[in-house]
C-alpha cells in the first residue's frame, strides 16, 4: 500500500480503514479501478463504505478535471471558495476520525479536554442582511433579480401586507423550494382581536375614519372578511375560520414544499400579501403570521447569507415586534429600499434610517448601510432611445449625489455609522433580467452579488476550524513527545506571569470605560430629569386630526406604533434620548461594529501570551506552544462575539429601563374609553413621567452600568479559566494515552499554511 492511499484514507477521515486496504492490496492504481463490489466487500458496515463512495467519486472527478485541463490550452483552475470549501471539508472529516480514536482511549482530563476542543470547532457564521421600503418600492423583485429566481416572492400587482417578516436562505436539505410559516399563537391572535376590536368601539366618531381604523380593518377582514363586524373576540376563535391552518391551532409550523420557485410564491400569497381586489372571497393569514422562511435550493449566494425582508417597527402583535427587534439587532448590513425618483426625498425610506439607527448601530451590530433606488430605468418621454442609456446613467449619478448629501445631513445617524459604512446603489431589476436598454453592469445588480459573495466568503471560517484542528493536533502529538520535560516548568511559569499581566490590562480597559460611561450617564440623567416634562407634552398636545386613535395606538403597544404613512412613534427612545446621546460617541469608540476595530481600544485583540517568542525560545515544546497560540485566538475570537451580544444588551438596556418603568402607567391609558378620554390619557401619562423622573433614569444609569461590570467579570473569567486549563493541560500534565497523530498533524499543517499564505496575499489586496 503506498502513502498516497494512506494519506487519502486519513484525508477522509477513514483511517481506520488503512490496516483493511493494506492486506488487500489496494494502491494509487488500483485505487481508481474499484467497482460496487470491490467496495462493498471490503467495506462492509454501510456508512463507511457510503462515506468512502462518496470521496472516490469526488476524486475521479478531480482527476477528470484535471486532465481536461491539461490537455487545454487554457488552464482550469478551482475558484477559492470551492477550494477552501474542500479543505475545510477535508480538516472536518480528519478531526472526526481522530475523534473515534480518542473514543476508543482512557477517559483522562487530557482525553476529555481534547473531545471538547474538537466539538467546539464546530460552528457556522451567517450574516443577516435586513431589507427595509414601503410597500411598492420593489424589495421583492431586487431580491428575485439578485437571487436570480424571478418568481420566488410575490410582487407587482398583489397588494404587500405591511407586518410579515420573509427570511429567505438557502435550502442545504434537498433541491425544493420549501416554506416554514411560523403563526403567532392563538392566545395572542385572541388578545389583538380583543384589543383592536375595544379600539374601533372605543374610537371617538369625531375624529373620522382615520388610518389606524382602517389597519384594524384591513386586517380582521383579511381574515374574516365581514363576518367580525358582528360577533365576540370569543366567537372568532371558532375553529371553523382555521381549518386550512390547523398548525395555527396547534402551535405547530407550516411548511410548504415545491418543486418551482413559482409554484411556492402563488401558494405563499396568502399568508404574505393582502388582498388585491375589494370584496374578494379568499381568505388571508397574513395576520396570523409571524414569519415565513423561504428556502431557496442551489443558489451559492445564500450560501451563509440570510436576507430578511423587513416591516417597519410597532406591530400590535408583542411577539412578533419583539422577534423584529431581535432581527434588527442581528443585521450586519441593512438595505433600504426605495424608488429613484423619490429617492432623496422619501420621507418614509429616510424615517426608517432615523428611527432604526440605534438598534443597528451602538444597539445591534450592523456595519455596512446600502440605500437602493429602485426602477432606474423608469423614465418620462424619451426624446430619443438613443440616448436613453445615457440618460439613465446621468439621472444615477445624480440621484447618487442627493441621496449622499441628504445622508451628511442626519447627525442622529452619523453618531452610530460613519461615511464609510454608507453606499448608495441606483437599479433596475427589470433591466437586469430584459436588458434591452442596459448592460448589465449599468443595473448594478452584479455589484449586490458580489457583495453577497464577498459575505459567504468561507475564508474566516475555514482559516478558524484550520488553525484549531491545527493546536488540538499540535498538542496530541507534543502530549507523546519526552523533549522538553526539563523546560515544562520555566515555561509555564512565564506563561501565568504573562497571563496574569494580560488579565491586568484587560481588567483595566473595561474599568476605563466604565468610569467614562459613568461621567457621561451622570450629566445624561441630568438632561433628562430637566426636560422629560416638556418633550413629553410637545407631543401629547398635538390637536391634528386623528391623534386620539394615534395614542390610543401608541399606549395599546408600550409606548412604540407606526402610522400607516411609516412615521415611527416611539415614546420610551424619546425618554431614554437624553440617557443615549450622551454616550452614543464613547460607546461607539468603546464597542465599534466594524471588525477591523477592536472593542475597549483593541485590550482583547491585543491579548498575547507571548508565545511567537517562547517558541524560538523552546523549539523542544513547540507543539505545545503551537497549542497555546491557536488557543489566544480561539478565545479572542469567542469573546468577541461575546461583547458583541453583551453590548447590545447593554446599550439597549437604558431605554428597555424605561419600558418597564412606563408600562403600567400605558396600560392604565389604555384602560380609558367614553367621552375625555383623550385628556384622561394625556393625564396619566405626564403624570407618571413627573412623578417617576427622579428615580427613573437613575436607575436606567445604575442598570446599564451593572451589566457593564458583568460583562468585565465574564470576560476575566474566560480569558483565565481557559488559558490557565490550556497551559495546565499542555505543560503540567503526564499523560500518554493519547494516539499518535503524525500523519493528520501533517496534512493539516500543509491546509494551515496554504490558509495564511493566501489570508496575507487577501490582506495585501484590500
Amino acid at each position: 500500500m503506498d502513502d498516497f492511499l494512506c494519506n487519502k484514507l486519513t484525508e477522509w477521515g477513514l483511517s481506520e480503514l488503512i490496516d483493511r486496504f493494506k492486506d488487500h492490496r489496494v494502491d494509487e492504481e488500483s485505487l481508481y479501478d474499484l467497482d460496487d463490489q470491490h467496495i462493498k466487500d471490503l467495506i462492509p458496515e454501510v456508512g463507511p463504505r457510503a462515506k468512502f463512495t462518496k470521496r472516490l467519486k469526488q476524486l475521479k472527478e478531480e482527476q477528470n478535471t484535471t486532465q481536461a485541463a491539461a490537455a487545454s490550452p487554457v488552464p482550469v483552475l478551482p475558484s477559492t471558495s470551492d477550494k477552501e470549501a474542500k479543505i475545510l471539508s477535508d480538516v472536518k472529516d480528519i478531526m472526526g476520525s481522530v475523534l473515534k480514536k480518542l473514543h476508543h482511549q482512557d477517559n483522562t482530563n487530557l482525553n476529555n479536554f481534547l473531545r471538547t476542543k474538537i466539538h467546539d470547532l464546530k460552528r457556522e457564521k451567517r450574516e443577516l442582511i435586513g431589507v427595509f421600503g414601503r410597500t411598492g418600492a420593489g424589495k421583492s423583485s431586487l431580491i428575485n433579480a439578485i437571487l436570480g429566481e424571478k418568481n420566488l416572492l410575490p410582487s407587482g400587482e398583489i397588494t404587500a401586507c405591511t407586518s410579515v417578516m420573509i427570511k429567505v436562505e438557502a435550502n442545504i436539505r434537498n433541491s425544493m423550494y420549501d416554506a416554514d410559516i411560523e403563526f403567532i399563537t392563538p392566545e395572542e391572535w385572541k388578545d389583538e382581536i380583543w384589543t383592536m376590536k375595544q379600539f374601533l368601539g372605543n374610537a371617538d366618531e369625531e375624529w373620522g375614519d382615520d388610518e389606524e381604523r382602517r389597519d384594524i380593518i384591513e386586517k380582521l377582514s383579511a381574515v374574516y372578511r365581514e363576518e367580525w363586524k358582528h360577533k365576540s373576540p370569543e366567537n372568532l376563535m371558532d375553529i371553523k375560520y382555521f381549518s386550512e391552518i390547523e398548525e395555527f391551532l396547534q402551535s405547530q409550523r407550516m411548511t410548504l414544499t415545491c418543486g418551482s420557485a413559482k409554484e411556492l410564491s402563488l401558494k405563499l400569497v396568502k399568508y404574505t400579501r393582502s388582498a388585491s381586489r375589494q370584496g374578494e372571497i379568499m381568505r388571508y393569514y397574513w395576520p396570523l403570521v409571524k414569519c415565513v422562511t423561504v428556502k431557496v435550493p442551489n443558489n451559492d449566494l445564500l450560501q451563509h447569507v440570510t436576507l430578511v425582508d423587513l416591516p417597519g417597527s410597532g406591530d400590535w402583535n408583542k411577539s412578533r415586534a419583539k422577534m423584529w427587534k431581535g432581527i434588527v439587532g442581528n443585521c450586519s448590513t441593512v438595505w433600504i429600499v426605495t424608488e429613484i425618483n423619490r429617492a432623496a426625498s422619501e420621507e418614509e425610506a429616510w424615517e426608517i434610517l432615523t428611527s432604526t439607527c440605534s438598534l443597528m448601530g451602538n444597539g445591534g451590530q450592523c456595519q455596512q448601510i446600502h440605500f437602493i433606488c429602485t426602477k432606474s430605468d423608469v423614465i418620462e418621454d424619451p426624446d430619443d432611445d438613443a440616448d436613453v442609456r445615457a440618460h439613465i446613467i446621468q439621472r444615477n449619478v445624480t440621484a447618487k449625489e442627493e441621496v449622499i448629501k441628504k445622508y451628511g445631513s442626519l447627525n442622529q445617524v452619523k453618531k452610530h455609522f460613519s461615511d464609510d459604512c454608507f453606499k448608495v446603489f441606483t437599479v433596475s431589476s427589470t433591466e437586469f433580467l430584459k436588458r434591452k436598454r442596459l448592460n448589465p453592469e449599468d443595473t448594478e445588480i452584479p455589484q449586490l452579488q458580489d457583495f453577497l459573495k464577498d459575505l459567504n466568503d468561507y475564508h474566516s471560517e475555514t482559516l478558524n476550524y484550520v488553525t484549531g484542528a491545527y493546536g488540538i493536533l499540535s498538542l496530541m502529538q507534543g502530549a507523546n513527545s519526552t523533549e522538553g520535560a526539563g523546560k515544562k516548568t520555566d515555561v509555564s511559569a512565564e506563561l501565568e506571569k504573562n497571563l496574569s499581566h494580560q488579565l491586568g490590562r484587560v481588567k483595566k480597559a473595561v474599568e476605563d470605560a466604565h468610569k467614562a460611561f459613568e461621567t457621561r450617564l451622570i450629566e445624561g440623567v441630568k438632561k433628562s430629569q430637566s426636560s422629560c416634562e416638556r418633550t413629553m407634552s410637545s407631543f401629547l398636545y398635538r390637536s391634528h386630526h386623528g391623534f386620539y386613535n394615534t395614542l390610543k395606538c401608541v399606549v395599546e403597544k408600550d409606548g412604540v406604533h407606526k402610522t400607516k404613512k411609516g412615521k415611527q412613534i416611539n415614546l420610551n427612545v424619546k425618554l431614554a434620548s437624553w440617557l443615549t446621546d450622551s454616550i452614543d460617541e464613547e460607546f461607539r469608540k468603546t464597542f465599534p461594529n466594524e471588525e477591523k476595530y477592536g472593542s475597549f481600544n483593541g485590550v482583547i485583540s491585543s491579548f498575547s501570551l507571548d508565545t511567537e517568542r517562547l517558541i524560538k525560545k523552546n523549539q523542544s515544546l513547540k507543539l505545545q506552544l503551537i497549542f497555546l497560540k491557536t488557543e489566544e485566538e480561539k478565545i479572542k475570537t469567542k469573546l468577541n462575539k461575546i461583547i458583541r451580544e453583551h453590548k447590545k444588551t447593554i446599550y439597549n438596556s437604558l431605554t428597555e429601563t424605561i419600558v418597564e418603568k412606563m408600562l403600567d402607567c400605558y396600560k392604565r391609558a389604555a384602560a380609558f374609553s367614553g367621552p375625555d378620554s383623550l385628556k384622561y390619557m394625556r393625564d396619566t401619562i405626564l403624570e407618571h413621567v413627573q412623578v417617576s423622573k427622579d428615580m427613573m433614569f437613575e436607575e436606567a444609569k445604575a442598570a446599564m452600568l451593572k451589566l457593564l461590570n458583568d460583562l468585565k467579570d465574564d470576560i476575566l473569567e474566560k480569558l483565565e479559566k481557559t488559558m490557565r486549563e490550556s497551559i495546565e493541560l499542555s505543560l503540567k500534565t503526564d499523560d500518554n494515552s493519547i494516539p499518535d497523530v503524525p500523519t493528520e498533524l501533517e496534512m493539516v499543517k500543509r491546509y494551515y499554511d496554504e490558509l495564511k499564505r493566501s489570508s496575507k496575499e487577501l490582506d495585501r489586496t484590500f
